[in-house]
């Protein structure tokens, strides 16, 4: 079973693109063809001689408006390609599938496994797949049908991230097979997380950070007074407090980042009257930390790319220099920063840039102690850098 295909003809700079390995598809690549593209159509790609290019497929997304699947002329894309693909990410995480202390970690990732704007989690033996356009949504049931196929899968959710008002649409994601019991304990790096798959678009847990926690961890909470600022459900205040933390102060501005921290804390057996759990805005509780002249052994900084208060918004690209001064104001000497930023549209480099100005402004000395990204099972693509999102600095005020 293979799909209608839609011929469209792309210029030479384009292509070298793709061929290079880039998959993302712009709007303005197809400008010249003035032809009409539905979400999920299967787009065949060629020169201005007819020779093929590659296969894609058109969905509208916030970074493009598709992604290329493959470049070989022979491959159709069918429900044995998305097999195929499926198969393959689960071979190559065959180290996380054997790792008995981590039950939650990303099975498919998007491009970097060959199929862009689709994700796959794995959570004990439940899967969350999230879909970030209409048109990879019309691809539902072939990827629901080679998931089913696993050994080891109890029940599938899916999660849409695409609709048209800008909010998720709140619906059951439960899916297929048997729904699981919320909350969920898995596990990570020996330390258990409670996670719901059909709370809304989000779990509970960032899995992407899986390595920096164990870094806090393990290497720089002992005896110490950790901040966590954006704190969310306060899973870096968790494994900071598993390190041997003295006291950790967590802080968010929804009001059930106080159930869900705590949750957090009493499923890894900690007292939560040793635990600070602030709801607040991040922006206030700084000034009042200053104020009060508070100052913090370690300090997590992981705000969303985009935030919005009553009466401050933020963007990653524009307000995060600025914030990382009134970080360092309340950042003991030769405490630590873990300055982390998902925005794709913020690289190493500017990021790194970020850092220095903000000391250099705070006429103060640091040292960069190491730097993170993304796990290994969140397979990326060197062709197409914006991929690998994460960045993580751990920095050292001196």
């Amino acid at each position: 079973m293979n799909r209608k295909e839609q011929k469209l003809t792309v210029d030479e700079t384009v292509i070298q693109r793709l061929k290079s390995g880039n998959p993302l598809l712009h709007k303005e690549d197809f400008e010249a063809t003035n032809h009409a593209l539905t979400e999920g159509d299967v787009i065949h790609i060629t020169d201005d001689r007819g020779k093929f290019v590659a296969r894609a497929y058109y969905g509208k997304q916030n970074v493009g408006i598709g992604w290329v699947l493959s470049l070989d002329e022979r491959e159709d894309i069918n429900p044995s390609f998305f097999q195929n693909k499926i198969e393959e990410a689960v071979r190559l995480r065959k180290r996380s599938y054997d790792d008995e202390e981590t039950t939650a970690f990303r099975v498919f990732n998007g491009e970097g496994d060959g199929i862009g704007g689709l994700t796959i989690d794995r959570y004990n033996h439940h899967y969350v797949v999230t879909f970030f356009s209409e048109g990879i949504y019309t691809f539902k049931d072939w990827v629901i049908e080679s998931l089913l196929t696993l050994d080891d899968v109890t029940g599938i959710y899916e999660k849409k991230r695409f609709a048209t008002d800008g909010k998720y649409t709140g619906e059951d994601d439960f899916v297929a097979g048997t729904p699981a019991e919320f909350p969920m304990l898995v596990k990570e790096s020996g330390m258990h997380f409670a996670v719901n798959l059909n709370d809304g678009p989000m779990t509970g847990i960032f899995l992407d950070q899986r390595e920096v926690r164990k870094r806090i961890r393990d290497h720089y909470a002992y005896d110490k007074h950790v901040l966590n600022l954006f704190s969310y459900t306060g899973a870096f205040s968790v494994a900071a407090a598993l390190g041997g933390a003295t006291k950790t102060t967590s802080v968010d501005l929804a009001n059930r980042s106080l159930e869900k921290t705590e949750e957090q804390f009493l499923v890894n057996g900690i007292p939560t009257d040793d635990q600070n759990i602030v709801v607040m805005d991040v922006f206030r509780y700084m000034s009042y930390a200053k104020k009060k002249s508070l100052n913090f052994d370690v300090v997590v900084v992981d705000p969303p790319s985009f935030a919005r208060s009553k009466k401050k918004t933020f963007r990653a690209a524009k307000d995060y220099r600025a914030m990382l001064e009134e970080v360092i104001a309340i950042t003991s000497a030769n405490g630590v920063i873990v300055a982390s930023t998902n925005a794709s549209n913020v690289s190493l480099k500017k990021f790194k840039g970020f850092v220095q100005d903000a000391f250099q402004n705070s006429n103060q000395a640091y040292e960069l102690l190491e730097t993170r990204g993304v796990p290994e099972d969140f397979k990326t693509s060197g062709a197409y850098p914006a991929g690998n999102y994460l960045k993580v600095l751990f920095i050292q005020k001196k």
